[in-house]
């Protein structure tokens, strides 16, 4: 099966996004895929502050993308716009560091108005990069995601039913088996 790199670009060391895409990421691995989590915040600040290209953690973070067969990038929306972290990242990895890859883009956010940030301002970005494809992406929104006290995850049953299929349309594009799973919350 593919290797599938999960990119949060959250600055949230409790972030909702990169919860969700862990939640995410045992689903694509359930379908018999090798699933690496990234967090961007993990990198070090000065890394990303100097745009140091040779810093050995950007160096190992090309390299994770240059390994990846398809990478899903989850960022919560800050006015409109995917965070200024994972654009930091993206600065940083080559021009053309998607080339061949199948990319999944997904979204979360406090309100409907930035529904359209996945198409307008993400995915620009990331075509750019060359991806061989990028899949239908997904915006949810905060109040739908919900994380319990023993850190478990709840998804609201019509955004889950939702991200299943946008998982399962990026792991099939990658050559990945259909899910036997129910779409859990």
């Amino acid at each position: 099966m593919a290797t599938i790199l999960s990119v949060s670009g959250s600055p949230s060391a409790t972030s909702r996004t990169a919860r969700l895409l862990r939640h995410l990421d045992d689903r694509l691995a359930a379908q018999g895929h090798e699933v690496i989590p990234f967090d961007v915040r993990a990198l070090p600040p000065e890394a990303l502050l100097y745009a140091d290209f040779r810093h050995p953690a950007i160096v190992d973070a090309t390299a994770l993308v240059e390994r990846a067969d398809g990478i899903v990038i989850g960022t919560p929306v800050y006015k409109a716009a995917y965070s200024g972290l994972l654009k930091s990242l993206l600065d940083l990895l080559p021009q053309y560091a998607l080339v061949g890859k199948t990319v999944l883009p997904l979204a979360t956010g406090g309100s409907t108005a930035h529904v359209l940030a996945i198409d307008y301002a993400l995915r620009p970005v990331l075509n750019s990069m060359g991806p061989a494809h990028i899949t239908p992406g997904w915006f949810t929104l905060d109040k739908d995601i919900t994380v319990g006290d023993d850190g478990t995850l709840t998804v609201a049953p019509g955004t889950a039913e939702a991200l299943a299929q946008v998982t399962d349309q990026f792991s099939l594009a990658l050559g990945g088996r259909p899910t036997l799973l129910a779409a859990t919350g």
